[in-house]
């Protein structure tokens, strides 16, 4: 979705390809809707950022970043803390990345080159240094693998009220019916909402948002068995079944550390 009350405060100046921000966040703390005049890349070196543009929502932990094209609106909220760092792209610079939003998985390369650039402050066209550091930096960018982790939001008023209420606490139990009674719709009328709105029923939409509540509890420092028995088993309405052991090989990927 494009914004036409566009903010230019932190896009590159004149001379400077790459502008970047460091900043630490609260938990709770609320980004209002915004968007920038050059493209965005925003990565939390600690914490978990949720972050909405349209009508999806991602939730964005520790190596993996988001990809926001120039004059797409997006808010973000803070879980808990957050280191972030981000970088400004003068537009056009990446040519290799989509046109909408997108989750990029971040090596430990792109990582450093992150972190390096933010160090930095900006990367000016003429220092050889800074245009080294904004090539490799592309470079790396446009191989970012990108990676389906979002929830896509309904549109229907009641079926975004029910939405909204399971992003509120994912791990209630209450059964659609009860969910669908609170907002005052019949079940029928929710199932395809979300199926129209979203591509997916109502209960396949809940277990993606379980999915990634645990990444943000993984994120946190919870354990594996504390994340499968508290955001997962504890649900009934789940209709597949999830242990410590099927959360397990996610946290051996290395997307997360996680206490034993």
């Amino acid at each position: 979705m494009k914004h036409d009350g566009i903010s230019r405060k932190f896009d590159p100046k004149r001379g400077v390809s790459v502008a970047t921000l460091s900043y630490e966040y609260p938990a709770g703390f609320r980004v209002p809707e915004h968007a920038h005049g050059s493209d965005q890349l925003i990565y939390a070196i600690r914490g978990v950022m949720e972050v909405s543009a349209g009508p999806s929502v991602w939730l964005i932990p520790p190596h993996f970043a988001l990809w926001i094209p120039a004059g797409a609106c997006h808010r973000i909220h803070m879980p808990g803390p957050v280191s972030m760092r981000t970088l400004y792209l003068r537009r056009g610079l990446v040519s290799a990345l989509p046109a909408d939003c997108a989750v990029l998985h971040v090596t430990p390369l792109l990582r450093e080159l992150t972190v390096e650039a933010v160090r930095v402050g900006q990367l000016r066209a003429r220092n050889d240094y800074e245009c080294a550091l904004r090539d490799l930096l592309i470079s790396h960018l446009e191989k970012a693998s990108p990676v389906p982790t979002f929830v896509t939001l309904p549109r229907e008023s009641r079926a975004l009220a029910v939405a909204q209420a399971v992003l509120a606490n994912p791990a209630r139990s209450k059964t659609l019916a009860a969910l669908c009674a609170d907002a005052g719709v019949s079940v029928r009328t929710i199932e395809r909402a979300f199926r129209k709105d979203t591509g997916a029923g109502f209960e396949a939409w809940r277990r993606q948002v379980r999915l990634m509540k645990a990444v943000e509890l993984l994120v946190s420092g919870c354990s594996v068995k504390e994340v499968a028995f508290g955001v997962v088993i504890a649900s009934p309405a789940l209709s597949w079944k999830c242990s410590a052991g099927a959360l397990e090989p996610l946290r051996r990927r290395g997307w997360w550390r996680c206490r034993n």
